[in-house]
């Protein structure tokens, strides 16, 4: 156990509150979170109707009905006759109160209210109606994480428009990949963006995309970088073209609970992405669970998570507008102009909630960074990690190093459901290793190869129930066909999700790595997690991934090692590897190959690409290389065995 709450803690987080709340009113024997937990999942209609009720969400018309069929997956029904806007539920406070705090680097700052905030969205939803923007229409916005981006979120959403995101640093195929599947009718645009001190101007690459995106009938530009400049871009207007001046209210239209509001992408790394479509209402009452329940957030905390948006951590972090918090919005590189630079705004901001990768935090290490020697952070009390396992190595950093009195809330779901399956929780301990619990409504379980439950032991998570914020439906996907063959074909009726997990007796969970990527030596599945926590933990290696290689109908493990510099991977290194792996795991996951690397393959929203690493030992094409953040390290692989 490396933290648990204080009985003063625990007792006055909103999750305990609700816990005893529930208890009482339906009669449950303890306030154990597990027994809430297994009511939550046995008593969907009752739960979901009480997170409604508790997270105060704002209708026009109430529900007749919260669920259908709970156990329809996909197709159960959710709240239905209810009636709602998401943005008038994210625009509920419209004071002074800080809602936006933008860094741009260390080149632009910038505040806005949330009187400010309900004022810009009006000006831009006026805009928008004027150009002919309807219900159902897609709007995308090809941004960096900036307060505009936002209010061109909420705009859309306002009118019941359809929004979907990519970040700047996605090459012209990956949008394309993207956009031209969803034929959107005017896309937001900045003219560049920051990174590492430097201004890069996206202008170009823009429009290389707009020629291949027809359906747009308007271009939004916004000047970031002091750069803009429309001339030679069709049909393009300016920001404040657009949001001027109104005497327009700003109208929120009341629509099903199951409306569209975001279309979201997989990563694209094993062929084109799917498009999934999230409804309204699932993902505000799912978001609204996770962040008041799970997350503790409160009105009069200030809120951060790095991420783009291009990543469903951006639309998961926006909803903590619903609450009333301050956001503070990070553009560039978290490591300029050093590798402090996120430490040291957590410090000035005093931010409560700090959301960011596990990749961060294990660079954060190998850069010798010490954050308690910047600041005690003495308003810090959640470090959120998410994009991949944290390692033990990473666990312990935190407390050592970071913070000792704060909750490291590792968490894990997905762009499939814009939330969490497993997740953190303020009323219970953080343990070496795991992830502190499953989401409350979510009916998640441990399968093995023969789709039996089992605890303690490797196997798939899966979903037994449906809950509110699964897709409605993909785009342009005839008959449910991709959607149900990416969550359902292993499973019938179950949500197989595609990572490899182990839950504990207290109900903790591991994660393994992706199913995808299982390892299979001699039949039997070992997660790459496994093999990460033991070799990241040893000096001489900055980095590795690891994949099954296919010879004479068995699968050897082959690691690929990236090593500090002026180190060079010989027998000595590699007998130090084998006997911390045969030691700490076993001697099946000791690896048959072991290679040295210049680079790792990760996607751009910082996630390990072992699949295409597999693809090309394996003598394949990587289709859709512009998912990744350096896809040129690939070429590393090609010929090494």
């Amino acid at each position: 156990m490396l933290w648990k709450p204080t009985e003063e803690s625990k007792n006055s987080s909103q999750m305990q509150q609700f816990i005893v709340y529930v208890a009482e009113k339906f009669q449950l024997p303890d306030t154990n979170y597990n027994t809430i937990h297994n009511w939550s999942v046995a008593n969907t209609s009752d739960f979901w109707s009480e997170i409604w009720n508790f997270c105060n969400v704002v209708y026009s018309l109430p529900p007749t009905e919260v669920v259908d069929d709970r156990k329809k997956m996909p197709g159960a029904n959710w709240f239905k006759g209810a009636r709602l806007n998401f943005a008038e539920n994210l625009l509920q406070r419209r004071d002074n109160h800080i809602a936006l705090n933008f860094w741009g680097e260390d080149t632009v700052r910038k505040e806005i209210s949330y009187a400010e905030l309900y004022s810009e969205v009006g000006k831009v939803a006026s805009g928008l109606r004027n150009l002919g923007v309807k219900s159902g229409d897609r709007i995308a916005a090809f941004m960096p994480n900036m307060p505009e981006t936002i209010i061109a979120m909420l705009a859309t959403a306002s009118i019941g428009a359809i929004w979907s995101s990519t970040s700047p640093d996605f090459g012209i195929k990956g949008v394309l990949d993207r956009f031209s599947q969803i034929e959107p009718k005017v896309i937001f645009a900045a003219d560049g963006y920051y990174y590492k001190g430097k201004a890069f101007d996206s202008q170009e690459k823009l429009k290389s995309i707009l020629v291949n995106l027809p359906s747009v009938e308007k271009v939004v530009m916004v000047n970031y970088t002091n750069n803009v400049e429309t001339d030679g871009m069709q049909n393009a207007m300016l920001w404040e073209e657009l949001a001027k001046e109104t005497d327009d209210p700003l109208i929120f239209e009341q629509l099903p609970f199951d409306h569209p509001l975001y279309i979201m992408y997989s990563s694209g790394t094993t062929g084109l992405p799917k498009s999934i479509v999230h409804s309204a209402g699932g993902t505000l009452l799912q978001h609204l669970k996770e962040l008041v329940l799970h997350s503790n957030i409160t009105n009069d905390q200030t809120v951060f998570y790095f991420t783009t948006c291009g990543w469903m951590m951006w639309n998961w972090f926006v909803s903590s507008l619903a609450i009333g918090s301050t956001l503070v919005l990070y553009d560039g590189n978290p490591f300029y102009p050093g590798p402090d630079a996120l430490l040291k705004m957590a410090d000035k901001l005093n931010i409560d909630f700090f959301g960011t990768s596990a990749k961060y935090i294990a660079s954060l290490e190998a850069a010798g960074i010490i954050p308690s020697e910047i600041s005690s952070f003495p308003k810090l009390k959640v470090i959120a990690s998410t994009g991949s396992p944290l390692t033990d190595e990473s666990f312990n950093y935190v407390y050592e190093k970071w913070k000792k009195n704060v909750q490291l809330s590792s968490i894990a779901g997905g762009t499939d459901i814009i939330s969490c399956f497993i997740l953190g929780n303020p009323t219970l301990p953080v343990n070496l290793g795991e992830i502190q619990c499953m989401g409350l409504g979510m009916d998640v379980d441990c399968f093995d190869h023969e789709g039996k439950s089992v605890i303690e032991e490797q196997g798939e998570l899966v979903c037994k129930t449906a809950f509110p914020s699964m897709p409605i439906y993909f785009w342009n996907d005839i008959n449910n066909q991709k959607y149900s063959s990416a969550y359902f074909e292993e499973y019938p009726n179950i949500w197989h999700h595609g990572d490899f997990i182990e839950i504990s007796k207290n109900g903790g969970i591991k994660m393994l790595g992706r199913s995808d990527a299982t390892l299979n030596p001699q039949g039997v599945r070992i997660g790459t997690a496994e093999i990460y926590r033991v070799v990241e933990n040893i000096n001489e290696i900055v980095d590795s991934v690891v994949v099954g290689h296919k010879v004479d109908g068995d699968e050897e493990v082959v690691l690929f090692v990236k090593l500090e510099d002026n180190t060079t991977l010989n027998d000595e290194l590699i007998a130090k590897i084998n006997k911390a792996i045969r030691s700490s795991c076993s001697p099946r996951h000791v690896p048959s190959i072991t290679k040295q690397v210049p680079d790792i393959p990760y996607t751009i929203n910082g996630k390990k690409v072992e699949i295409a690493v597999k693809k090309i030992i394996h003598g394949q094409e990587v289709a859709n290389k512009d998912a990744l953040a350096n896809p040129e390290c690939l070429d590393y692989f090609i010929g090494l065995l």
